[in-house]
């Protein structure tokens, strides 16, 4: 298996893909280091992925603030020596009209999206330099992000998941010598608890496959680029076909 005997760090674990992620990579035989803000949720996903705590560890926290992204980073090494791959998971998504947006929004979209990914990644390269090997993998979006649609107005996130793939492929260029790979997967509207049951028929609409993405179809693809070893600065869209284009 592509995560056996490796050590992943994955933020924003304590629902949704997060969480998903961080169960299926440890079934693939990884040790997991999780974090999100809400301690009682990521204990609960710890003792789902090992009862005894003996291939998971979590810090709770908010990942914008550098010194929650040190200790995460700290606690992989401390607990298991190395960090062998990242998971950028941690992101919030406000759908508004543009001119509804308030300076509050904006601050908390860029903490968690962008600076979040800012502390975190870097500490990450830091420790993957010493090893000469590594491999980031950026959670972005698709359809908001890169094929707006008039019926979901989210410049914000446009703004920020549109930037990280940029970042993604950037940062490919940079350390493609380096052994370090960074990918991404874009997806489109996963059925997670932060969509309500009555939202989802509308939300199915929105990808051309005429359905919503489940969360086991995020975990293959990362599983996929973890095994790929001659790719590298790839943006991966598992979105229904969002990407292709209108439809």
């Amino acid at each position: 298996m592509s995560f056996q005997n490796k050590v992943v760090v994955i933020t924003g674990a304590s629902s949704g893909i997060g969480k998903a992620v961080a169960i299926g990579l440890a079934k693939q035989g990884a040790s997991v280091v999780i974090n999100g803000r809400r301690e009682h949720a990521l204990v609960e996903v710890a003792r789902e992925i090992d009862p005894t705590g003996a291939r998971v560890a979590y810090v709770a926290g908010d990942i914008s603030e550098p010194q929650i992204a040190e200790r995460l980073i700290k606690e992989g090494l401390s607990r298991f020596g190395r960090i062998d791959t990242l998971v950028n998971n941690a992101g919030i998504f406000i759908s508004k009209p543009f001119m509804d947006y308030t300076e509050e929004d904006f601050r908390s979209v860029m903490s968690i999206n962008m600076t979040g990914f800012f502390h975190v990644t870097q500490r990450a390269v830091t420790e993957m330099l010493k090893e000469g090997s590594g491999h980031i993998i950026n959670i972005t979006a698709s359809g908001v992000a890169e094929q707006p649609l008039k019926s979901v107005p989210a410049v914000l996130a446009a703004l920020t998941k549109g930037g990280l793939n940029t970042a993604t492929k950037s940062l490919a260029i940079e350390y493609a010598d380096k052994g370090i790979r960074v990918n991404a997967v874009a997806p489109g509207v996963i059925k997670t608890p932060m969509h309500t049951v009555e939202s989802h028929d509308f939300l199915a609409k929105v990808h051309p496959v005429g359905r919503m993405g489940e969360v086991q179809e995020i975990v293959d693809a990362i599983v996929y680029l973890e095994s790929a070893k001659f790719v590298t600065g790839e943006i991966l869209h598992v979105d229904g076909g969002q990407n292709a284009g209108q439809w």
